[in-house]
């Protein structure tokens, strides 16, 4: 674009610099920019991802990477110490614990999981139903999720394996039930938020159906608090499973479920430790990396907002 020189009558061909530059050219994504995507994680993401994806690989290869069966008895070498030939030591029949360990982590997380699966879709359908429903509804879910309260989780969950009977699959209903009040609340608390925001109001004004509000206002914006609570309560159900099976309530010896490990080992924790120190680290270690990795996630969908 042509402009005149001041002072001269000249006329200048060249373009004023505006100050503005040519954008740069988008990096292609590739092994560098995945690898600077993962150190943005940090290793408070990483470490712990790391340590779950062993536990799901012992859950899902146990066969590949325990040495022996975790039911195979050997009483020879009852009650050996930690060593090359056991990592974590035998039981008082010669069982190689680190075997029985790693065919644990299947029921363990298997329990979890399902715990929580089971937690979350009771709380999803009652906080729906208190958030969407008329005042008379969400009152009475209201009133009804305060009373599941009155009992701490552990004991509802007692309470149920008391109607239902003792064994896995009662201990993972019993733990999923238990979990339920706590989330209904949270997710209840969500559906209000979404349904009395400016866009939904607006959708309404426009005229959209409760269904088109529900699919792409509601469920979205609940999606992401769910998978918070959904990775967060993993651990706290492996732990109140474990606590269960401990009791005698869920899995039963011989079975290599870590909580019944931990209530077979403490017979002889005197004189062989090693019974119940490497369970109960698997426990402790299971439920904080799930803990970890919630909070992690939950950090990233804040600061993506």
């Amino acid at each position: 674009m042509s402009a005149p020189i001041p002072g001269t009558g000249q006329v200048s061909t060249t373009a004023p610099d505006t100050g503005s530059h040519a954008p740069a050219e988008p990096v292609a994504p590739g092994p560098a920019g995945r690898r600077n995507r993962l150190l943005r994680l940090g290793p408070s993401i990483l470490l712990p991802a790391g340590i779950l994806a062993v536990l799901v690989a012992a859950a899902a290869i146990p066969g590949v990477l325990a040495p022996s069966g975790p039911l195979a008895m050997e009483p020879a070498v009852a009650f050996t110490p930690p060593g090359p030939g056991h990592w974590f030591g035998t039981d008082e029949s010669g069982r190689d614990v680190f075997s029985r360990v790693i065919h644990g982590a299947r029921s363990s997380l298997l329990i979890g999981v399902l715990a929580t699966v089971i937690g979350l879709g009771v709380a999803t359908v009652l906080g729906a139903l208190a958030g969407l429903g008329t005042r008379t509804l969400d009152f009475g879910v209201s009133r009804f999720l305060e009373v599941l309260f009155a009992f701490p989780g552990l004991l509802l969950a007692l309470l149920v394996i008391t109607i239902l009977g003792p064994g896995v699959v009662t201990t993972t209903v019993a733990v999923g039930l238990s979990t339920a009040p706590g989330y209904a609340r949270m997710i209840r608390s969500q559906v209000l938020s979404v349904r009395h925001s400016g866009y939904v109001e607006a959708s309404l004004v426009q005229g959209r159906s409760r269904w088109f509000i529900i699919r792409q206002h509601i469920l979205p914006n609940v999606a992401a608090p769910l998978l918070v609570l959904a990775t967060l309560g993993i651990g706290q159900a492996i732990v109140w499973a474990s606590s269960l099976s401990f009791l005698g309530l869920g899995a039963t010896p011989p079975d290599p479920e870590w909580g019944s490990m931990l209530s077979n080992g403490r017979l002889y924790i005197g004189n062989a430790w090693w019974l119940t120190v490497f369970p109960g680290l698997c426990i402790v270690l299971s439920a904080a990396t799930t803990t970890l990795i919630g909070h992690g996630v939950q950090r990233h969908l804040k600061e993506n907002r």
